[in-house]
């Protein structure tokens, strides 16, 4: 916004009423999408191509075969989504430093191994194998921050490196046997294949996250305000608020006409949610944005780089474990395969197809919500036509391209208009 300055630099009173008027006129509702209209095109796209790619995925395979949004395939997307899901969440705290993780795979991999061979063949409780388990992955993540931010090794090699390491690891802990089977009765089995919230239940969660909606969004709007910016009004964010209620209402509804809402994917949702707000409302948060937009001048503002670097890499594998846990409950398995196949690359593509940013500094944990939703119904679409896994591979390596095409073309046009 420039400013208008009389002969001694001072503001003249119109300059400071046009500013006023500036920063009123985007505070209706109007002016949201005003300012919405602004952000597009000035490059700064958001979510919008990936809600409309989901939108004309769920067209295109609605049309070629009716089940594609039936209630019962719908919830075994979700449920088939949620593992994934929560290792590209992870991969989302990577990308936004600019770095990347190639090993989330194998992590997962060893992960589910580590809880099979703890659990069935050690007989240890199921809660300490998790924990074992889980430990093991950001104990991995802090080995890479410290190959990172000691040694200077790049995090491809350093990941790459893990990559075929931790699947020797996997296989050696697997032992001769190759594959464990967990007992279908056990509580984690239980919660990643039969554990469904109860339908009243889920109709009385969905008002609380609406609310948890409106209150992040009035804590943002207060805080702009402080700032002297343009802000959010009540009414936009009330409005705001009753669409994400309405459409999340219905989601329970049409889910409930089937098994329901599954708490594992729930799970993943509230990570995801608590993501989003360290990402938002946190200093790590804002230091995790500075150093992708610019390291050296997040360095000279006195943001504890390495640390960061640390807390990236640990979280990043923290969930690939987490997330290879649920995939050996889900599968009710560990075995030489968990965690390879496509499993690293469908991580890694979800979280860029979301809109995470592979230049690093611009996306945020919903990113990891929205690009698995892309990633499970392309392959759940082609898997109700009976179609090839080599043609669900080619269509999301498209989809990926086009998503860092357009990533691309936002940082041309940003640049051009900032």
């Amino acid at each position: 916004m420039s400013n208008i300055q009389d002969k001694g630099g001072h503001q003249t009173k119109g300059a400071l009423d046009q500013q006023d008027e500036r920063v009123q006129q985007y505070t209706g509702v109007g002016g949201a999408l005003i300012a919405m209209r602004g952000r597009i095109r000035s490059g700064d796209l958001g979510a919008l191509p990936v809600v409309i790619g989901l939108v004309l995925i769920a067209i295109v395979f609605q049309i070629l075969n009716p089940l594609f949004l039936s209630s019962p395939n719908l919830v075994n997307l979700t449920l088939e989504a949620s593992s994934v899901g929560v290792i590209s969440l992870g991969v989302v705290c990577v990308l936004l430093v600019g770095e990347i993780d190639l090993s989330v795979g194998s992590v997962s991999g060893l992960s589910g191994a580590i809880v099979a061979v703890l659990a069935v063949q050690k007989s240890w409780p199921m809660p300490l194998a998790i924990a074992v388990a889980v430990a093991s992955g950001l104990g991995i993540g802090l080995l890479y921050g410290q190959l990172f931010t000691r040694f200077g090794m790049p995090s491809f090699v350093a990941t790459l490196a893990g990559l075929l390491g931790f699947l020797g690891l996997q296989l050696f802990v697997l032992g001769a046997e190759g594959s464990i089977n967990i007992p279908f009765d056990s509580g984690l089995v239980r919660f990643a294949q039969q554990s469904f919230l109860p339908r009243p239940l889920a109709y009385v969660a969905m008002p609380l996250v609406s609310l948890l909606v409106f209150l992040s969004g009035l804590e943002a709007s207060r805080a702009r305000r402080r700032a002297g910016l343009s802000a959010a009004s009540l009414q936009f964010l009330v409005i705001r608020a009753v669409v994400v209620l309405v459409a999340l209402e219905f989601v329970a509804w049409y889910l409930n006409q089937s098994r329901g809402v599954a708490w594992m994917f729930m799970f993943f949702a509230g990570l995801v949610v608590v993501m989003n707000y360290l990402f938002t409302r946190t200093s790590w948060g804002r230091w995790v944005y500075a150093i992708g937009g610019n390291v050296e001048a997040a360095r000279r503002t006195g943001i504890n780089v390495k640390r960061v670097y640390l807390s990236v890499f640990v979280l990043c594998s923290g969930f690939a474990a987490i997330g290879g846990v649920l995939a050996a409950a889900r599968l009710g398995s560990a075995n030489q395969s968990s965690g390879s196949g496509d499993v690293n690359l469908n991580a890694i593509a979800a979280a860029v197809i979301g809109g995470t940013s592979l230049f690093g500094g611009r996306g945020n944990a919903y990113s990891a919500l929205l690009g698995v939703l892309v990633i499970s119904s392309i392959s759940s679409g082609l898997t109700l036509l009976n179609l090839s896994s080599s043609i669900r591979f080619m269509i999301t390596g498209a989809v990926l391209a086009l998503a860092v095409a357009v990533d691309s073309l936002a940082r041309r046009s940003r640049a051009t208009h900032g």
